[in-house]
C-alpha cells in the first residue's frame, strides 16, 4: 500500500526538478524588440546558448531566415604563447547554460564570466538599419593578451540563402565584385565537391599567394586574388530588394562559408593586465542597394569601436 505514494512523490519531485530548470530560462528570456521599419529581434529559443533571432517586417516571429549566433566563440592568444586557446565556444541546441538576458529599450544584453580572468559583456542594439554587436573584455587578471576577439556569426538562409556566392559582394577600388568571382566554376561544380568550402578576402592582412588551399579536415579555402577596401561583406536576397551587409571598423580579412552563408568581419584587439577593451560588428538589413550599404558603411564605419 505504501508502493504508491512513493511513486507519486517520486514522480512530484521529478518534475518539480525539471520545472526549477526550465522556468528560469523561460522567464529570462525578454520579448521580441522591434524598429520603426518593422524589423524585429528576439533570442532564440532554440538553442540555450546566446543566439538571435532576426525578423523582417511583416514575417512570422518563427521565421528563421537571419539567426545570429552571439558570439559563436570568444578566443585569445596570451602574451609570449605560440597558439590561441578558446575562452568559450557556442554549442548548438538544449546544451550549456543559459545566460541572464537583460533588456533596455532597444538592447539586450548579458555578461559571464570567461576562463583567464575575463569578463565577458555582449550587447545588441537594433537599430533603424540593423543590428549593433557589442562586445567587452574586462581582464581582471595580471595576464597580457596579445589577441583576442568574438565572433560574430550571422548565418542566412531562406531568401538569402547563397551556397554558390551568386549574390555575395565585397568592395574594391573598382567598385563592388562577387566574394567568389575568381572561382567562376564553382557554378558548375557538384556541391560535394564546392562545399565545404571558405572564401576569404584580405582586409589589412596580405592576400596569400596560395589561392586554393585544401587542408586536411577536407574544408577547401579559396583567397580572392585582390583586397577589399573596406571591411564589409554584403549579401542580396533572391529578389533583390533585401541587403544583409555586415561590416566593422577595421579587421584583417572578411570571409564566407557558403554552406552556411555567414558573413565573417570580425575585428581582433589586444588586452592588457586590469584593462578593457570593446569590439564592435554592424549587421545592416534594409531594402536597397548594393549601394546604398556602402554609404551606409562608409558614414557609420568611423563610429565602431
Amino acid at each position: 500500500m505504501r508502493l504508491l505514494p512513493c511513486c507519486l512523490r517520486l514522480l512530484c519531485v521529478l518534475v518539480c526538478a525539471a520545472a526549477s530548470r526550465t522556468h528560469p530560462l523561460l522567464a529570462q528570456t525578454p520579448p521580441a524588440i522591434q524598429n520603426t521599419a518593422g524589423l524585429k529581434l528576439l533570442v532564440d529559443s532554440e538553442n540555450t546558448q546566446p543566439a538571435l533571432r532576426i525578423v523582417l517586417p511583416g514575417h512570422p516571429d518563427t521565421e528563421r531566415a537571419i539567426v545570429a549566433i552571439f558570439p559563436e566563440h570568444v578566443t585569445a592568444k596570451k602574451a609570449g604563447a605560440s597558439e590561441a586557446e578558446h575562452l568559450y565556444l557556442f554549442r548548438p541546441g538544449h546544451q550549456g547554460e543559459s545566460p541572464a538576458w537583460q533588456r533596455s529599450g532597444q538592447s539586450l544584453q548579458y555578461e559571464k564570466d570567461l576562463p583567464g580572468g575575463i569578463h565577458f559583456l555582449a550587447r545588441t542594439i537594433l537599430e533603424d538599419d540593423g543590428v549593433l554587436f557589442h562586445y567587452e573584455f574586462l581582464n581582471r587578471s595580471d595576464t597580457a593578451y596579445d589577441m583576442i576577439y568574438a565572433v560574430t556569426d550571422p548565418r542566412l538562409t531562406s531568401i538569402f540563402h547563397d551556397v554558390r556566392l551568386e549574390r555575395t559582394y565585397v568592395h574594391l577600388k573598382s567598385g563592388f565584385d562577387l566574394l567568389a568571382a575568381d572561382t567562376p566554376g564553382r557554378l558548375m561544380m557538384p556541391l560535394s565537391e564546392w562545399l565545404p568550402a571558405r572564401y576569404l578576402a584580405s582586409f589589412t592582412w596580405p592576400v596569400p599567394s596560395k589561392r586554393v588551399e585544401r587542408r586536411p579536415d577536407g574544408i577547401t579555402y579559396y583567397n580572392k586574388s585582390q583586397p577589399v577596401d573596406e571591411p564589409m561583406l554584403a549579401t542580396i536576397s533572391q529578389d533583390r530588394s533585401w541587403v544583409v551587409a555586415s561590416f566593422t571598423n577595421i579587421t584583417g580579412n572578411v570571409w564566407s562559408n557558403p554552406e552556411l552563408t555567414c558573413q565573417h568581419v570580425d575585428p581582433q584587439t589586444t588586452l592588457a593586465p586590469r584593462q578593457q577593451a570593446v569590439l564592435e560588428v554592424k549587421l545592416l538589413i534594409f531594402k536597397g542597394s548594393l549601394d546604398r550599404a556602402l554609404q551606409k558603411v562608409i558614414s557609420q564605419r568611423s563610429s565602431l569601436k
